[in-house]
């Protein structure tokens, strides 16, 4: 990641956890590294990350959160203050995320404002934390009013990612992470999201060598495009690619139901197909789109709130200018600008009534598309 005297490394490998110690002291300088994760990532990976940590010398503590997405808040930022200074952290110490998107931005949070800024390292242990939430910067928490609200750019020193610990992630997360990588290729790379369309399968059985090279380029977009665009000012903006919708899903569900890499699977579709209905993207478009995210059993039809619900959410979107959103639309696979769009133009397509049925949406539904998206895999073993 390119950002003068705050670039750092993206280190992509396996069994990386032994090794990263070493690269927390180099890259920190710090005496003293803080762990915070939560218990069932902790209970699996913890010890071996602070073992690393304590053989290159530094002397650690451990600070479990409560998981799920409701834990990222600024009552739960408060506790790991009072932790902290309970525990004598100073500005030699070092926060280091081990979790998912919601440990990796909590931790990040709370590093940028602690003692007005420490330093803090990201470990994420899930496909989208390691493609999206590691990288860039953001860190944030939600209000009850929408996701995200409260936040700061705190770059961390190092992302370590270690392809082992996905091992233990359950299938249905690990296909919502895949999302974001749809993402990244939806908006940048055509040929990133043909190699998606060819190897889906593979990447859901974690084929380790097509699982460096996917992931490995869904980094580099995501630091070419922040690079360039560090506060999001305007390229950055494309990153937020079916997440105006995808956020409103969450507050409206209060951040439980669907997942998020769910939630932005229906996010995209939508977006891909109000594209076709704006006129900004070729028809077809939404359909391949929707189709990609089928094969990894993402859910891809909004939940059924009426309208007015929705608009009320999209009313509070942090990239809200002047009564408009900056959307993302595309132009193609591959290709995407932003409009300004009013809530009103964005929820055009939503229902006025809840449906009486809808398909592919909710919980349930990802979780039977994930289940038909695994019996599919084991009848192409080909695809490998």
């Amino acid at each position: 990641m390119e950002l003068g005297e705050r670039s750092y490394p993206v280190e992509i490998g396996a069994g990386t956890l032994a090794s990263l110690g070493r690269r927390v002291a180099e890259r920190s300088g710090a005496s003293r590294a803080f762990v915070v994760t939560v218990p069932p990532v902790g209970r699996r990976y913890a010890g071996r990350a602070l073992h690393s940590l304590r053989g290159a010398g530094l002397r650690t503590t451990r600070i479990d959160v409560p998981d799920g997405d409701a834990t990222k808040n600024l009552g739960q930022v408060e506790k790991l203050y009072h932790a902290l200074l309970e525990a004598g952290a100073d500005r030699h110490s070092v926060l280091v995320a081990l979790g998912g998107g919601m440990v990796g931005d909590l931790t990040g949070f709370t590093a940028a404002t602690f003692l007005r800024g420490i330093p803090f390292v990201q470990v994420p242990t899930t496909v989208l934390a390691m493609v999206d939430a590691s990288v860039g910067g953001k860190t944030g928490v939600n209000l009850r009013e929408g996701k995200n609200l409260v936040g700061a750019f705190h770059q961390p020193r190092l992302v370590a990612i270690d392809l082992d610990t996905l091992a233990s992630l359950p299938v249905r997360e690990r296909a919502a992470g895949f999302a974001e990588v749809v993402k990244k290729a939806a908006i940048w790379d055509a040929d990133l999201f043909a190699l998606l369309e060819r190897s889906a399968g593979a990447l859901m059985d974690l084929d380790r060598e097509v699982l460096a090279q996917v992931l490995g380029r869904a980094v580099e977009i995501k630091a070419s495009v922040v690079s360039r665009d560090e506060r999001e000012e305007g390229l950055r903006r494309l990153l937020n690619f079916g997440h105006t919708l995808a956020h409103a899903i969450e507050a409206l569900q209060r951040y439980r139901g669907l997942l998020h890499g769910e939630a932005v699977a229906i996010g995209m579709v939508y977006a891909a197909e109000r594209s076709e209905a704006l006129g900004h993207a070729p028809p077809g478009t939404a359909g391949r789109l929707e189709a990609l995210c089928a094969r990894f059993g993402l859910p891809t039809r909004p939940p059924d709130f009426d309208r007015s619900a929705y608009l009320a959410a999209l009313r509070v979107d942090k990239k809200k200018q002047a009564l408009r959103i900056h959307y993302v639309v595309l132009e193609g696979v591959g290709s995407a600008r932003t409009v300004p769009l009013s809530p009103s133009e964005i929820a055009a397509a939503l229902p006025r009534k809840p449906a009486t049925k809808r398909r592919r949406s909710g919980r349930g539904a990802a979780s039977a598309g994930a289940q038909r998206g695994a019996r599919a895999r084991r009848g192409k073993a080909g695809e490998r």
